[in-house]
């Protein structure tokens, strides 16, 4: 089996104070999250897409996993959301940039319920997705 770990040689991406290398495989962009809401870009790639040529369905709901649990984790490194469930409506192809938009409704001590959606360049709404989480704190004197 080879390495093909290339973390050594390429600068880690940072997902609002978190390394994800999925997120960063995937091209994902973050550029807003806190206060119970989040906010990323999906760039448009030949390799994200199905046999249509729109964006897997896959890529969709892995990336709006991700925006929904930063909108519930929000600053807080410390605190990771384990997703329990999570909803998601497709509604139109996702053809060209993409952004994903999150926010958190409610966060208890160990639930959180978020929903999200992603809409292409024109604002065209490509999918939607309601999730729960649960909120894992660290331990203390964990790494």
């Amino acid at each position: 089996m080879t390495d093909n770990n290339t973390s050594e040689t390429s600068p880690a991406a940072s997902y609002f104070g978190l390394e994800i290398p999925f997120m960063s495989l995937l091209g994902l962009v973050p550029e807003q999250a806190g206060d119970g809401v989040a906010r990323c870009r999906l760039p448009w790639r030949a390799d994200l897409t199905n046999s249509r040529g729109d964006v897997h369905g896959g890529t969709l709901m892995s990336v709006l996993d991700f925006c929904l649990s930063a909108a519930a984790r929000g600053h807080e490194t410390d605190v990771g959301m384990a997703t329990i469930d999570m909803t998601t409506s497709f509604l139109s192809p996702g053809r060209t940039d993409l952004v994903v938009e999150a926010r958190c409704l409610r966060r208890g001590m160990s639930i959180a319920f978020c929903e999200g959606e992603i809409r292409d360049a024109s604002g065209e709404l490509v999918c939607k997705a309601s999730a729960t989480f649960k909120v894992v704190r660290r331990r203390p004197g964990s790494d």
